[in-house]
């Protein structure tokens, strides 16, 4: 349980004002089929999260047991200051002709891959390789928690929120997390 509502929380607050939920303001406006966007957004994020958290696991059998914790809570430190950056898109989506749900499901699997979220689900599929299942549906979860709203309320949401407080929110929580991590380390090797 542990896993699965850490991985809600990081996410679900990290996921405001990054780009991915810009992105869900950019598809809503676009194609205007919320239920084709928010399917897109649910697969998209199931596949790169899976993908993501089982890199996390794989690293983790391949650093040593002591080290791991020291490793991963810089990581969410570092995402701490990652996430004081605004986000921004590079570009408009393209238009799949194949509608919606495959315009929103490709878009948001690209947009994911090196997003701090997506880095996120690494660090925690490493720290809690045991419940991989547990945090692919927490980072999924997350991921849904911030983009639904976007994509049903959409810009009315985005000039109402508190976007810099949440930056701030969101890298105290990932900074937090860093530090909890590493307070039950054990001391490195000498």
């Amino acid at each position: 349980m542990e896993a699965f509502l850490t991985s809600t929380t990081l996410v679900a607050i990290a996921e405001i004002g990054d780009k991915t939920q810009l992105l869900s303001f950019v598809l809503a406006a676009r194609l205007r089929k919320p239920w084709a966007i928010i399917a897109g957004i649910f697969v998209a994020t199931v596949l790169n999260h899976a993908l993501a958290g089982s890199v996390g696991v794989w690293l983790a059998q391949l650093i040593a047991p002591q080290w791991l914790p020291w490793i991963t809570g810089a990581v969410f430190i570092a995402f701490g200051l990652w996430a004081l950056h605004p986000d921004s898109l590079d570009e408009d989506p393209k238009i799949h002709p194949a509608g919606a749900f495959v315009t929103t499901t490709i878009a948001f699997f690209i947009a994911e891959m090196g997003d701090k979220t997506q880095f996120a689900t690494v660090a925690l599929g490493a720290q809690f390789q045991g419940a991989l299942f547990a945090v692919v549906m927490g980072t999924t979860l997350g991921m849904m928690l911030a983009n639904v709203p976007a994509v049903i309320i959409g810009e009315k949401l985005a000039k109402r929120l508190p976007l810099h407080l949440i930056r701030w929110i969101a890298a105290a929580v990932f900074i937090a997390t860093g530090i909890y991590t590493m307070l039950g380390a054990p001391a490195i090797p000498g």
